[in-house]
């Protein structure tokens, strides 16, 4: 069994993208997950104009969570401009402080589009550490670029951010953060899926082994691209940071599900050949998720 670290669904339908796909309602991803062997999924909600076609009410996907989909692990969403944020305000802590009071178990898909340490953010993240709630992040090349918390090749204003919150989980996702497993030889290693085998590591797994507070969700193109470009590297990779990675799909749309089945068929293979051992594998697809949000076998 797995546990879905990133998806993002609808319970009622918003306006299609361009090429007319739209998120996945919770009936078609139960359907999928019991398919497929997914136990439970964090939903990460959307926000008006952040990297969303159309807001989502929190409130209702905690409600469904506890209602009418307990395969549900639900998040808040929070952008930094939302309330009166500054160092002499309390608008961030009281904002985290209800969220997680009403039952949501973290924060993201973060997304807004500010440098990692702008105060905004720093801010953001000192109610997050002193309420005990992960944070989801997605990075962006820079500020203005796209969707995305902006940071530098090499992650330098995420190490700084690593540094000021040791007792905050990060967990780390998009093309801007896995590229960096390997070294970075153009910008356009950050906008897509480098290929190649990964001869001499990157910054990413410095970080990793140096802050044990970030974590990586391989969910998406880019998680799945940095394990399946070098498989003897991932192998590695998935054995020294087995505390510190999750399985996930980010589907966002039924067209999604292909890309998953043939994900979790590759990282059922790895154990089944002996590249990883099922202890690791049993970590990374559902035990590391258990542990941060506190889930207990039934």
């Amino acid at each position: 069994m797995f546990i879905d670290i990133h998806v993002h669904t609808r319970f009622v339908p918003v306006m299609p993208r361009p090429d007319g796909s739209t998120y996945a309602s919770p009936d078609e991803l139960e359907k999928f997950y019991q398919e497929v062997g997914i136990e439970k999924a964090v939903v990460l909600p959307g926000l008006s104009g952040v990297c969303s076609r159309g807001g989502q009410s929190i409130e209702e996907l905690v409600q469904m969570a506890k209602t009418r989909y307990p395969w549900m692990i639900p998040y808040c969403n929070i952008a930094p401009q939302m309330v009166d944020n500054s160092a002499y305000t309390d608008g961030m802590e009281r904002l985290v402080r209800y969220y997680k009071s009403i039952g949501c178990k973290g924060v993201g898909e973060v997304c807004t589009n500010l440098w990692f340490d702008d105060p905004l953010m720093l801010n953001l993240f000192a109610a997050c550490e002193e309420y005990d709630m992960p944070v989801t992040f997605h990075i962006s090349i820079r500020p203005g670029f796209s969707y995305g918390i902006a940071d530098n090749e090499g992650l330098l204003r995420l190490e700084l951010v690593l540094k000021l919150f040791r007792n905050l989980t990060f967990l780390g996702h998009s093309q801007a953060f896995w590229a960096e497993i390997a070294p970075i030889k153009s910008e356009q290693d950050r906008l897509g899926y480098p290929k190649g085998k990964i001869d001499k590591e990157g910054r990413l797994p410095f970080l990793m082994r140096k802050y044990p507070n970030l974590h990586g969700d391989l969910s998406a193109g880019s998680g799945c691209n940095a394990l399946m470009r070098d498989r003897e590297y991932a192998a590695k990779f998935m054995t020294e940071f087995q505390d510190q990675l999750y399985f996930g799909t980010d589907i966002c749309s039924i067209r999604n599900f292909d890309f998953a089945r043939d994900y979790i068929r590759f990282l059922l293979e790895m154990r089944d050949n002996g590249e990883i051992t099922t202890e690791v594998f049993e970590k990374i697809a559902r035990g590391n998720a258990r542990k941060l949000f506190g889930i207990e076998d039934a």
